[in-house]
């Protein structure tokens, strides 16, 4: 699928397919996504890429949602396709690993699975 005028989309939805998200149905997820963005008719307002690793294996299957800046870890089929139904409302805190905060990359402490590793040492 080739999208060459992006005009009026209001998000962009990065889904992991590595190797560590496919081991955890990274393919239905994105399926899942596609197949809401056209039943609900939003194909002008939310694009997608499916992407190779995103470096969030722990949180697999992992989905980036910009520009709000979410990142949604251990997702289900049913979940990405309330993202897509929720895209211009409040995330799905429960899912949402990090988040934007004042510009800033910032970990969501109510999201309990992977707390992922560190680049700093």
């Amino acid at each position: 699928m080739t999208t060459w005028n992006l005009n009026g989309t209001c998000s962009h939805l990065f889904m992991c397919n590595g190797s560590s998200c496919n081991r955890k149905d990274a393919e239905e997820v994105t399926l899942a996504i596609r197949d809401e963005i056209t039943k609900l008719g939003l194909d002008d307002k939310i694009h997608t890429t499916r992407t190779r690793c995103n470096g969030r294996c722990k949180d697999a299957p992992v989905v980036i949602e910009y520009p709000k800046g979410n990142w949604y870890g251990s997702l289900t089929a049913d979940v990405g396709r309330e993202i897509v139904r929720t895209y211009n409302q409040a995330p799905l805190r429960e899912y949402v690993s990090y988040e934007v905060i004042n510009g800033e990359m910032t970990r969501n402490e109510e999201y309990t699975a992977i707390k992922g590793i560190s680049k700093k040492k």
